[in-house]
């Protein structure tokens, strides 16, 4: 019975933030917290605002979008800033429908319920508190009740200008209901609802014949004509199009550019004037965040139609690519799987990792940089140092091509592959080569792919899964190092001795016989040759590790292990190396020994404990990589 005790709750709770009084009362309201009167555009840039904001690296992430949207944090930024921004401030910019446009399954219909769902709640807060007309079906403002003639004295007390006229229903009940007294008009305040039609509106084209433009407008209610007379008697007029419904908060139109020409207009007049015309009646006023979105293909084709030039200045186009960072694919992925009914199946660290791999492969352009492939591009892009480049060699490379990101694979394939892999293999676990087969697997069964697309996807598939080897043979390293981070510590203290020495000329002091010796070079070389340092470069490398230790301790920080990502990286390295042997005895021997068997089973128990494996992964990992080593 919780469930009912929360919905009780829930409701008892709306019930308390409903408000009901007379047009006069809610001036002393609006006197009060002017924010009721916000335009729709001012209300979404606010809601977005209120969730707070991180600022990395000179970028500002939304946590507005942060657990929904991931990877796309350029896109969002724009979007607040080049629009809902300067759209709040009432600048000409809300005078225009905002477009976005990417492909598909790249976010642009979960950017829009975010919205719709963010609206819905910000509503029911102080912050976003909405009120409206009582019993108008279009929601009205109540401050249109005020005379023109006297809008300007009204800025000049309440500081808040109006715009829009009254509805041609709320003036015929003003003058019946209320003998032109506003003072005495109900309103009461409302709450965002999508599936009451309060606030939030959602268009979707149809057939072209069919469709009638009263979806969007309203139509005439021909049983009333008989007892109110006239067809242009607002009563005898239903005012629920969806531009009527979504009046004060936002509307979305699906896949807008399918739409007929005669909707496109009626969608311009109230983007550009704030009104639209319904039935006959003058311009009906109405205050909306409008919103599209559309594929590259159909934006292309409308463009390159000359009759819809008139629309092209009226539209804000933003472009939403795909994400183009590994560790954001991964996220995406996680979130998938979590809304899906593939929650109880155990993936394999790393699995969804290597199908992210190939999916940013697929959607990377190759750099025309020198000294840059597609796979160090990819680790600059999901911000892993990569020698001899910077943040200004990510920024030159993103640069390079303003379309990146409008093509490649789409995550609902590769969550429909692993799907198919779960399914296919019937076991409640699967690892990374599972989900690298299927994806392969998929590329014949893919219609929109291109032959010499499916040869570059099959090398990209080859590429993650080299990415994948050196990924679990490190897992396994670390596994199999009994006390690891005891032993790299251990190692990179004694590396670190003898870089010291060498640096400064001086000997190093051997521990047990006290004797003084040169520095070890054989050791500083094994260690360094692990990450590619040349005989050349040994120097400088060197003396920029002593660098970054003296940085340390003028901040009074102490320089530890994970201090340096390529220092730590050849460590690991190092002590792979050394142990390789009893890998690959360990996991290769059929009928391993006691001590052997033991070893393994350390191994299993640590994957699972620390790395997050389950039995049947951790025993799959240690067979492939002892196949790995053994080749």
């Amino acid at each position: 019975m919780d469930i009912l005790n929360k919905v009780r709750s829930y409701r008892e709770e709306e019930d308390k933030i409903k408000w009901e009084g007379t047009f006069a009362e809610y001036l002393d309201i609006v006197k009060r917290r002017p924010e009721v009167a916000q335009t729709a555009h001012s209300r979404v840039y606010n809601m977005i605002k209120s969730s707070g904001l991180t600022e990395r690296n000179g970028q500002k992430l939304y946590h507005f979008f942060g657990e929904e949207i991931f990877g796309l944090e350029d896109s969002i930024e724009r979007l607040v800033e080049e629009y809902f921004h300067p759209a709040a401030k009432r600048l000409d910019v809300r005078k225009r429908i905002l477009l976005l446009m990417g492909p598909v399954s790249g976010g642009k219909s979960s950017i829009v319920t975010l919205l719709k769902r963010g609206f819905e709640q910000y509503s029911k807060t102080d912050a976003g508190a909405v009120y409206a007309i009582k019993g108008c079906p279009m929601h009205e403002d109540p401050l249109h009740l005020i005379p023109n003639h006297l809008r300007d004295d009204f800025f000049e007390e309440y500081g808040i200008r109006i715009e829009g006229s009254l509805s041609p229903l709320s003036t015929m009940r003003l003058e019946r209901e209320y003998n032109g007294r506003i003072e005495d008009v109900l309103v009461e305040r409302i709450f965002f609802s999508e599936d009451k039609r309060v606030g939030i509106g959602t268009f979707t084209p149809s057939d072209p014949k069919s469709q009638d433009i009263a979806d969007l407008t309203g139509s005439i209610d021909f049983s009333t004509i008989a007892e109110f007379g006239s067809e242009s008697d607002p009563r005898a007029y239903r005012f629920d199009g969806e531009f009527n419904k979504a009046n004060r908060g936002m509307m979305e139109f699906q896949e807008m550019l399918k739409l007929d020409e005669k909707f496109l207009w009626h969608l311009l007049s109230l983007t550009q004037e704030g009104n639209f015309k319904a039935g006959r009646f003058a311009l009906i006023s109405a205050d909306e965040l409008i919103v599209a979105h559309t594929n590259e293909t159909e934006y292309r084709s409308f463009i390159s139609n000359k009759k819809n030039e008139a629309l092209h200045s009226r539209i804000i186009v933003m472009p939403i690519p795909y994400n183009l960072k590994v560790s954001q694919e991964e996220r995406i992925y996680q979130k998938m799987i979590r809304e899906s009914d593939m929650k109880h199946v155990h993936v394999a660290p790393h699995a969804l990792r290597a199908a992210a791999i190939f999916s940013i492969l697929t959607r990377l352009e190759t750099p025309n940089k020198q000294g840059v492939d597609l796979v160090k591009k990819m680790r600059l892009y999901d911000g892993e140092s990569v020698e001899g480049f910077n943040q200004m060699d990510v920024e030159e490379l993103q640069k390079e091509f303003t379309n990146e990101g409008m093509k490649g694979i789409d995550p609902r394939y590769v969550i429909n592959r692993i799907s198919s892999a779960i399914i296919r293999k019937e076991v409640p676990s699967i690892n990374a080569l599972d989900v690298l087969r299927a994806l392969k697997d998929g590329l014949d069964q893919h219609a929109s792919i291109s032959q010499e697309d499916r040869d570059k996807y099959m090398n990209y598939i080859a590429i993650a899964r080299k990415e994948y080897d050196e990924i679990a043979k490190k897992e396994i390293q670390k596994a199999f190092v009994y006390s690891y981070e005891e032993s790299a510590i251990t190692l990179m203290d004694n590396y670190l001795d003898n870089v010291e020495a060498f640096c400064n000329k001086n000997k190093i002091r051997d521990p047990l016989t006290g004797e003084e010796m040169n520095p070890d070079e054989k050791l500083m070389r094994s260690i360094e040759e692990q990450i590619g340092v040349s005989e050349n470069a040994k120097k400088a490398f060197r003396e920029e590790i002593l660098i970054r230790i003296s940085a340390y301790a003028r901040k009074g920080k102490r320089f530890d292990y994970n201090s340096h990502d390529r220092l730590r990286e050849a460590i690991q390295k190092k002590l792979f190396a050394d142990l390789k042997d009893v890998v690959k005895i360990t996991t290769s021997s059929k009928t391993p020994d006691e001590s052997q068997l033991k070893k393994v089973n350390e191994v299993v128990a640590r994957l699972i404990d620390e790395h997050g494996y389950n039995s049947t992964s951790a025993n799959e990992l240690l067979r492939y990589v002892g196949s790995l080593l053994n080749r």
